[in-house]
């Protein structure tokens, strides 16, 4: 699309895009005004001339993504929302960084109309934009994979806005040489190439050739010097972001040379300008370099926002208008299609996922892992919006769909030439842990899919940055986490988790799901696709004994925990999770001998458990019996919440080691026998 050059209104708005910037961090006292000012002119000409996108309907369908994975330059993009007409004031930037504000210090997924993920974490927001760019192009295989390229309503673009130290992080290298191989051409990265961090010149830590980088990972590149006097060449940008639109085969990375706290006369080019308030003197000489009233704040022209949203909105219309009128060709043309779009805009799930679960024969020997297997094979036959993989271990994790081709470019000739193009839902993220976390919420982000995927339990602490956003913007993800404690044996103690468990039920809005046996393992994929948020399930690599009915597992699993086996009189209460349930039930058949009464609590989601009814909990667990053992094969740190200063608790609280499953168990004095010792210790016997 040919744009008419910028006049003096664009080079007015600029100007004062900048003022804004320094000011909102003067008045508050705190922030990075330094990048702000220096990508107004890059973040105007994105918002203003390049993205499609609407600012009456932040969540049209059709609409480009823009991600400022620099999120510490927030100011960056709320001042372009102000501009475009997203609902911000100048009130709001008068508040920004402070309590309840709606300019938070980094942009918040759900809190501010027009952000479009939680970014501030270095690094995220460029691997949260490759999936964004996956989640694209799967939804247009699902719904248009015929459609010539441009033509689909389903097309749109993500642009990313990245710092110096983005690039350093290693998530977005994991993910963007992921993007190369993808080829995903709808994704383009900016790199904000000013050099300059809090600890100063980026030449302290940051010496390779990036452009060889991305140029090696497979981008198509585009370089943009700086004008003689440190400013933007906006010329040169534009002419680059109307190449990346063009671009089919291969992500765009635009490396922007910039001067960070242009046109400040001190503080330009300084690395106080980066995380620092320029100081009154500062704000003022740089207000009249830039021919503003030193002594104003917050200034910017009413009539002059009217006008800029006025060319907004006509470019808009336009634009939606041609959208819609494909929309609708489409929805006319594929009905069916239509429908299930309308589906996956509401969230909602077809009405008989249950009667799809596998049921398991009771004291069948099955390991969680491949009870996992089977569930998600039968949830996805109906269920077209759920896609994954794994980082490289797909056969260990029980991760892949079958019948499905590799998500690839050219994923309909991956396996068999009778698969259809829409159905390459196998991901591939090789051993990319990290960037695994961070695309699958870019996915979720994107609206309409529901991604899953895969690794050992002990690898979430690569992953655990990814999942924390994920929790924190509560995205529908679901994470498959097998090889859940020394029962995976033999690997030793680098593969053992231990703190793993209470590590992730320390994060909020998580819910971790440690299923006893193969038919809570199907009720755990039927409860975390109806959660709203974030879901890991952890599972087993040894076979373990189906204990209960799918028909009973269904709804204890969705309360987080339930009475398993009751006693007429009980005594002691006996928890556990996962493959250590087996070993309370034991527990209690010795106790029974005893004369001991013991009910056994199966507590597979502590979190679902903990949002039930204060008359549920109290059914499961009777405040009057104080004698309570919990069992698990890990950290027993967050345990006495539900034992009590009573209770004990059975678990490891040191590594692992090099043996079998069984010598561990016994060696480490996880056994039936430690729960029945410990439960006569707490009734005094």
């Amino acid at each position: 699309m040919n744009m008419p050059a910028m006049d003096a209104i664009d080079e007015d708005a600029i100007r004062h895009l900048r003022a804004l910037a320094m000011d909102a961090v003067q008045a508050v006292g705190n922030g990075h005004p330094g990048t702000a000012m220096a990508l107004a002119p890059a973040a105007y000409l994105l918002f203003q001339r390049t993205l499609r996108h609407d600012p009456q309907d932040p969540v049209w369908l059709g609409r480009d993504r823009f991600v400022l994975s620099a999120g510490h330059s927030s100011l960056t993009l709320y001042s372009q929302l102000l501009l475009s007409g997203y609902g911000l004031t100048l009130d709001d930037l008068r508040n920004f960084r402070r309590w309840e504000s709606l300019t938070p210090g980094h942009p918040e997924y759900r809190h501010t109309a027009g952000v479009e993920t939680t970014t501030g974490p270095l690094g995220q927001g460029v691997a949260t934009a490759v999936g964004m760019a996956m989640g694209q192009r799967y939804q247009r295989q699902l719904l248009d994979p015929e459609a010539p390229h441009g033509d689909s309503p389903f097309d749109h673009h993500i642009w990313v806005l990245a710092s110096d130290g983005d690039l350093q992080e290693g998530v977005s290298g994991e993910a963007s040489s992921l993007a190369g191989t993808q080829e995903l051409g709808m994704l383009c990265v900016i790199w904000d190439d000013n050099r300059i961090s809090i600890e100063g010149d980026t030449a302290l830590a940051f010496t390779e050739d990036v452009v060889a980088r991305y140029r090696a990972y497979g981008w198509a590149i585009h370089q943009v010097e700086m004008l003689p006097d440190g400013n933007i060449d906006l010329m040169a940008l534009e002419v680059a972001l109307q190449a990346a639109r063009q671009e089919m085969k291969q992500p765009t990375f635009i490396r922007l040379r910039t001067t960070i706290a242009w046109p400040a006369p001190n503080a330009r080019n300084t690395a106080k300008s980066h995380g620092s308030a320029l100081g009154d003197a500062e704000v003022a000489a740089t207000k009249q370099v830039l021919g503003l009233d030193p002594g104003a704040t917050f200034a910017f022209p009413g009539a002059l926002m009217a006008e800029i949203r006025q060319r907004l909105d006509a470019r808009i219309r336009v634009e939606r208008e041609s959208w819609e009128r494909r929309f609708r060709a489409w929805a006319d043309l594929n009905s069916d299609k239509a429908g299930l779009l309308e589906r996956l805009q509401q969230h909602s799930l077809p009405d008989d996922l249950t009667a799809a679960l596998p049921e398991f024969a009771l004291d069948s020997q099955v390991a969680t892992r491949k009870a996992s297997g089977q569930a998600l094979n039968a949830l996805a036959g109906l269920l077209p919006e759920l896609w994954g993989g794994s980082a490289d271990l797909a056969e260990s994790n029980d991760t892949t769909i079958l019948g499905s081709a590799d998500f690839l470019p050219n994923a309909a000739n991956t396996r068999a030439d009778t698969l259809r193009y829409e159905t390459a839902r196998v991901v591939h993220y090789g051993i990319r842990e990290h960037a695994m976390g961070a695309i699958m919420n870019g996915i979720a982000l994107e609206g309409l899919t529901r991604p899953f995927a895969g690794t050992f339990l002990v690898f979430s602490d690569y992953m655990r940055p990814a999942v924390r956003l994920a929790a924190l913007m509560n995205l529908p993800v679901i994470y498959v986490w097998t090889h859940d404690s020394i029962g995976l044996g033999e690997d030793g103690p680098t593969h053992q988790p231990i703190e793993h468990l209470w590590a992730l039920r320390a994060v909020p809005q998580l819910a971790v799901v440690r299923p006893a046996d193969a038919n809570e393992t199907s009720a755990a994929w039927l409860a975390a696709l109806h959660n709203d948020g974030p879901t890991a399930l952890i599972l087993t690599r040894q076979n373990v004994r189906t204990l209960v009915s799918l028909h009973r597992a269904v709804d204890g699993v969705a309360r987080g925990a339930y009475v398993l086996r009751d006693a007429p009189q009980v005594d002691v209460v006996l928890l556990g999770t996962g493959s250590e349930v087996q070993l309370a039930l034991a527990a209690a058949d010795e106790l029974a001998t005893l004369g001991v009464g013991a009910r056994v609590v199966s507590m597979p989601c502590l979190e679902w458990f903990d949002a039930q009814s204060k008359e549920y909990q109290e059914s499961v667990l009777p405040r009057d019996v104080t004698a309570r053992i919990a069992v698990e094969a890990g950290a027993t740190l967050g345990w006495w919440k539900y034992v009590g200063d009573s209770g004990q608790v059975i678990g490891i609280d040191h590594f692992g080691a090099s043996a079998s499953a069984e010598e561990l168990f016994h060696n480490f004095g996880v056994t039936s026998e430690a729960v029945v010792q410990a439960a006569l210790h707490c009734l005094g016997r």
